[in-house]
């Protein structure tokens, strides 16, 4: 054990009371020629957050000093929340007055105000240890002899102050990069110099632009990762065959969306005296990116790909995600396979892992397949008779593996996704429902069962894993939920403290084809945790898995890649060397805390390029009439969604036929005069009133 672990055991122990620099000295044995390096121990640990230094100059750990180490995520209207580094902690309200000048996404210390078992704990912002946003994108505003920038993340609510001459000649309307060089005070907004301008913000492509300079996406990979993919040819290693399990002559078959260029996973199916066979074939991107490399390091810090409307910003070079790795057909490919035998009703029997080769004999898309499957169409059925009976049999096993899920409790969402068009300027000129089908549910089945193998499997081993794992709810939001489901005349059964995953998966089956179906899912979704990477074992609540990791995408996630380094070393040689395990151990938390943190980025990021998308294309459609849902009323009004899944807000002012009173325990909105009603999932016909991009904001008015 470390000194540094030494030092926080001893602070975490009931007895310990805060001691100073000499009391510690003494306490840790430490000799004299070491007290400097001592010292900086300690101040280190005090920047990182780690220990916390009082007025009287003791040292004592935050959670003994009514103090929370955490990450503030602001809201627009000035207030925040705290979300705790430790995971057994509740979030911090921190109210506008109790931020103190720090900003969205800051690494702060919070102390606590109030605290009690039926509220939300409430703190004020001691200390910010790490900044989130040395840069901002925003908007340029310009005055005679200064200007502002209103940054475009809605969460940070002051505008930057830019001196004159310090604009790089950015016009009144420019989407610009600022550089943050004087930190907001009391009464003082934030100041700092412009080092990019991207263009004024009506110009084709500088929105997408911006978004990229906003969430620091990399556009362009080094000169030496392009050096390093290169250096790999097209042909495999004679090597490589005689070390590998051969799966050439087996049946494989890629199925993924037709304008998918990294395909990373290939399935087989073949039925057995017991049941099924089913191949999981996944590329072996370790085989071309190895550990610390200049194509490692660079993975590392994309963490994942990222998926906007209008382009790709892959993790790896499209020299390895779209040619070498990408399972290709027709040609021989390195893959890590998984075997898994089935009985008819889909429990797993047994299970073989491979170092493998492959070469595929079909590269099937969603649509095509649906088509065989959903509509019969002959000419494909005839095209592809040669794997149809293999189609039939992966349906069959899909649908018994996604009801064996369904048994034990794994939560449902059904939310729609949303396909935009758009044309060679990168306007948006069609949007409408992406529809999933058969094919898109039997790709899932596939993986899932595939990466919970996985997991069980090294967990069992005891080898250093990265698991993927989703917290069990909060039991206030839980409570939040039940009392909003009960409008609906639905019910939780059993203790909300040890809830199963199985008692919310009951009310979504219930809700199932009902009006209010979707704002039942969208209420659930938003009372449960994120998931994310973590190198201890917990189960996946919503997918009411004991056993869960990501194993099936190491083109486009960093996670899957490690744990294929992790089976290749232990399918070749039984085991991981002690010096592996070690190096594992260590690396293995700082590897999952990084690609959370990526992946909720790179969410946003796509969520918001494709929003942006969604509010200009109802630009034209101001005035025009479409029949909607109404997906959620508000004390303010009520947000409907369109068949296209473009939602917008009727404001209660608008509603000028009667005066509207908001009845919060049934989520409806009632006339006073009137007694006209409105529900949540009611149809309802709007018009088009108002659209507002820098806002994103769509209003619309009751047609009817």
């Amino acid at each position: 054990m470390s000194i540094k672990e030494k030092l926080l055991d001893y602070m975490r122990e009931e007895a310990y009371k805060p001691l100073n620099l000499e009391e510690l000295v003494t306490l840790m044995n430490t000799e004299k020629k070491d007290i400097k390096k001592f010292t900086r121990l300690l101040k280190d640990m005090e920047e990182n957050g780690e220990i916390v230094k009082t007025r009287f100059n003791r040292y004592g750990v935050p959670e003994r000093m009514n103090l929370v180490v955490g990450y503030l995520q602001a809201h627009p209207q000035g207030y925040g929340f705290i979300l705790p580094e430790q995971k057994d902690q509740r979030d911090v309200f921190v109210s506008p007055n109790e931020i103190n000048g720090a900003m969205h996404g800051d690494r702060v210390i919070c102390r606590l105000l109030k605290k009690s078992d039926d509220k939300r704990p409430e703190g004020e912002i001691i200390r910010i240890l790490d900044r989130a946003n040395k840069t901002l994108v925003g908007t340029y505003e310009s005055s005679q002899n200064y200007g502002f920038v209103v940054p475009d993340e809605h969460r940070i609510i002051q505008d930057i102050f830019i001196p004159k001459g310090c604009s790089r000649r950015a016009k009144n309307g420019d989407k610009v990069v600022v550089e943050i060089t004087a930190w907001s005070e009391k009464r003082r907004n934030p100041q700092g110099n412009v080092i990019e301008v991207l263009g004024h913000k009506s110009m084709p492509g500088v929105d997408i632009t911006s978004i990229i300079k906003k969430f620091n996406l990399p556009e362009e990979f080094p000169s030496e990762v392009l050096a390093e993919a290169q250096k790999y040819s097209d042909e495999i290693d004679d090597s490589e065959y005689e070390q590998r399990k051969d799966l050439r002559d087996m049946l494989i078959i890629t199925i993924d969306d037709q304008e998918a260029k990294d395909l990373d996973d290939a399935v087989s199916l073949e039925k057995t005296g017991e049941g099924y066979r089913l191949g999981v074939h996944i590329a072996d991107v370790g085989y071309y990116v190895r550990e610390g490399s200049f194509l490692d390091r660079e993975a590392f810090q994309r963490g994942t790909s990222v998926y906007l409307v209008d382009r790709v910003i892959p993790m790896l070079p499209p020299r390895l995600s779209n040619e070498l790795c990408s399972l290709n057909p027709n040609i021989d490919r390195l893959t890590l396979s998984v075997l898994i035998d089935m009985s008819n009703d889909g429990k797993v029997i047994n299970y073989e892992m491979y170092v493998s080769i492959i070469n595929i004999n079909e590269r099937m898309t969603y649509q095509n397949v649906n088509k065989i499957i959903e509509e019969n169409d002959s000419a494909l059925k005839e095209k592809y008779q040669e794997i149809l009976p293999m189609l039939q049999n992966m349906q069959e096993l899909a649908k018994t593996i996604k009801k064996n899920r369904q048994i034990r409790g794994s939560l449902g969402f059904d939310f729609p996704e949303t396909y935009v068009k758009l044309d060679k300027e990168g306007h948006p000129i069609h949007v409408e429902e992406r529809k999933r089908g058969v094919a898109e549910s039997m790709i899932e089945e596939f993986m899932i069962a595939c990466n919970e193998v996985v997991a069980e499997h090294f967990y069992h081993l005891k080898a250093p894993f990265l698991y993927r794992i989703h917290p069990d709810p909060d039991e206030e939001k839980i409570i939040n939920f039940r009392d909003y489901i009960t409008n609906f005349g639905y019910t939780l059964k059993g203790s909300l403290k040890n809830l199963h995953p199985s008692t919310l998966q009951n009310v979504l089956e219930q809700a199932q084809g009902k009006k209010e179906e979707k704002i039942i899912h969208t209420i659930l979704l938003r009372s449960m945790k994120l998931a994310r990477y973590y190198e201890v074992r917990e189960r996946h609540f919503g997918l009411a898995s004991e056993f869960y990791s990501h194993f099936t995408s190491p083109i486009r996630r960093y996670p899957d890649l490690v744990i294929h380094r992790i089976t290749r070393e232990i399918v070749k040689n039984g085991a991981l060397s002690s010096k592996k395990i070690k190096k594992l151990k260590k690396d293995l938390p700082n590897i999952a805390e990084h690609c959370s943190t990526r992946e909720r980025m790179a969410m946003e990021a796509e969520r918001e390029s494709q929003d942006l998308k969604k509010v200009e294309y109802m630009e034209k459609k101001v005035g025009q009439v479409f029949p909607a849902i109404i997906s959620n009323i508000m004390n303010f009004g009520m947000f409907v969604m369109l068949e296209n899944t473009i939602e917008g807000l009727v404001h209660i002012s608008s509603m000028t036929d009667d005066y509207y009173h908001f009845i919060g325990k049934e989520f409806s909105l009632v006339g006073e005069k009137t007694k006209k009603t409105y529900c949540i999932g009611d149809p309802v016909k709007i018009l088009v009133s108002k659209v507002n991009r820098e806002e994103r904001n769509i209003d619309f008015l009751l047609a009817d």
